[in-house]
């Protein structure tokens, strides 16, 4: 998944950020909303790491975002349909 798709379900998204980050505030969620940069600045400044490790750990997320939804959809859709 993209980094639009995260920034459209910010909301959602925030949750999961939370859980991996757990050092960001819930201001620190509602001020970035949804802006990549501002959550890479933020990591760095909450982690005391470099620039390019917040954004590799932020572009991870934004990959695997969204995957376990999509695997408990589809197991849900097979068991209603077996």
């Amino acid at each position: 998944m993209n980094w639009d798709r995260v920034e459209g379900k910010w909301k959602q998204a925030a949750g999961k950020i939370k859980e991996k980050w757990g050092k960001l505030t819930d201001d620190d969620l509602q001020v970035i909303g949804g802006k990549r940069d501002q959550l890479i600045g933020k990591i760095q400044e909450r982690y005391g790491i470099a620039k390019d490790e917040a954004a590799r750990q932020v572009d991870e997320f934004s990959r695997t975002y969204g995957t376990d939804e999509t695997t408990t959809r589809e197991k849900m859709h097979r068991a209603g349909g077996a």
